[in-house]
């Protein structure tokens, strides 16, 4: 989830192409039925950052991290987009941590139906919390004790 790109160069101006090929170590694309709604929460909740927002598309990143979130429509062609369910949760069984983020911020900022494990220490020594988007998807903010 680690993107090599030159600093100079913007995520809002550089090409799709140059983008992809500047794409490191595991890469994460979210589908999402509302990609506006989704960065939004993201920014809102996580503090993360967004770019290239459109209704197809988004690259967001958490400190030297990057992942996407597509449209539904942008997967098509794609069989992956049959396996989705018609309602959320889509992400079930998966959960992206998002190390460095102080849980007990993220979980004032969000809404408390969206949090399924509050803020708590747990034994490896982290302090976390769980919070679903309205996409389906676990966040868990993660910081250490």
């Amino acid at each position: 989830m680690s993107c090599n790109t030159d600093p100079a160069v913007s995520f809002e101006t550089i090409t799709p192409a140059d983008f992809g090929k500047s794409l490191r170590g595991m890469g994460v694309n979210l589908l999402c039925r509302d990609v506006r709604a989704m960065a939004s929460y993201l920014q809102e909740v996580f503090g993360l950052e967004v770019f290239r927002l459109n209704d197809d598309f988004a690259i967001v990143r958490h400190g030297d991290a990057v992942f996407q979130l597509h449209s539904d429509a942008t997967f098509g062609a794609h069989p992956l987009l049959g396996l989705l369910p018609e309602t959320p949760p889509r992400g079930a069984g998966a959960q992206l941590y998002l190390f460095g983020i102080d849980p007990d911020k993220a979980a004032s900022r969000a809404p408390i139906e969206m949090i399924i494990e509050p803020p708590a220490d747990k034994p490896h020594g982290l302090r976390e919390a769980t919070i679903v988007t309205p996409e389906g998807y676990a966040f868990s903010p993660a910081r250490a004790t």
